[in-house]
């Protein structure tokens, strides 16, 4: 085997995070192979509702920050949609209130209360970031090969497996058995995909004593109907009575959608931690080992923020 160089880094994982962190580490000049045992669009990453808002995850001020980090990533992107996968689109969010925030959201560019006419309710309205997966995971792949990066499928089971100086566990999930951390656990969330009835703005609402939050986005060839949040849940089978369900909650806030053509359904495990994991190890033999993992739904949200601090983490090349 080729000795590696002081340069190399391997990433493992391929989902939205690792993706990512592999494509900095690739265009600030390092030399990086991915090992993922399966290819992107078959990660949970894929099948993510994506629309950019810090969701369920801590620490809550580093969240935040890397989460704006991002969103001008994303604004970036989305002068090229078709390219990305990203697009800028208007929406409501329910049960939402700009006090009830922080400071951060006053660097989201145009988000303000909603009225009375947009929601019946306590909402706010904004500009986000609305991302078609698919599309913007080729996009991560396609920038990261053409940086000099190369993917490799192939089953890690353990962290000492990767033949390089820097290592950089990106296995969401995967890291409960890999690490092994038990604190990461599943979240699942389903959603069903129906023909567009000329939708065009997102909405997502939530019933706090139901415990349930619904979520209409319209992607460029479909609707995406949410969804879900069953904790400790392993399951990657849809459930029929869980996808009527979600029909049904979508329906009472946008009619149209009742009768809107089902395309498909979908099932993704998020990957939730009490914290996210991003640290750097030090072995005795002076390999780096750089965790970034336990992002749960937010991965979308703060994978540039987190992607740039694990590049930093990773150090330079030597």
């Amino acid at each position: 085997m080729e000795k590696p160089g002081s340069g190399d880094v391997i990433v493992v994982g391929a989902g939205i995070v690792g993706l990512t962190t592999a494509l900095v580490l690739a265009e600030a000049g390092r030399r990086v192979r991915v090992w993922a045992r399966e290819p992107s669009e078959r990660t949970t990453s894929a099948v993510a509702g994506a629309l950019w808002w810090p969701y369920r995850i801590a620490p809550e001020a580093l969240a935040r920050e890397w989460a704006l980090e991002s969103l001008g990533v994303y604004e970036e992107l989305a002068a090229r949609p078709e390219d990305s996968g990203v697009r800028l689109v208007e929406g409501v969010m329910g049960e939402t209130r700009l006090d009830g925030l922080g400071a951060w959201a006053a660097r989201v560019p145009g988000l303000r209360a909603a009225t009375a006419e947009e929601y019946p309710g306590t909402a706010l309205r904004a500009r986000l970031p609305l991302i078609d997966m698919p599309v913007h995971l080729r996009h991560l792949r396609e920038r990261f090969l053409r940086a000099g990066g190369t993917v490799e499928e192939r089953t890690v089971t353990d962290l000492s497996e990767p033949d390089a100086p820097v290592v950089v566990n990106c296995a969401g999930l995967g890291a409960r058995e890999l690490v092994p951390d038990p604190g990461v656990r599943p979240v699942r969330g389903q959603l069903v995909l129906v023909e567009n009835p000329g939708i065009r703005e997102w909405l997502v609402s939530t019933d706090r004593a139901a415990g349930t939050t619904t979520y209409v986005f319209p992607q460029p060839d479909r609707l995406v109907l949410g969804g879900t949040t069953d904790e400790d849940d392993w399951s990657q089978v849809p459930d029929p009575r869980a996808a009527a369900r979600i029909v049904e909650r979508c329906a009472a806030l946008r009619p149209e959608v009742a009768g809107a053509r089902v395309l498909g359904h979908r099932v993704g495990l998020r990957p939730v931690r009490d914290t996210v994991r991003l640290e750097r190890e030090v072995g005795p033999d002076g390999r780096v080992l750089v965790h970034n993992y336990g992002h749960g739904g937010a991965g979308v949200t703060v994978a540039w923020g987190c992607a740039r601090v694990a590049a930093g983490l990773a150090g330079p090349a030597a």
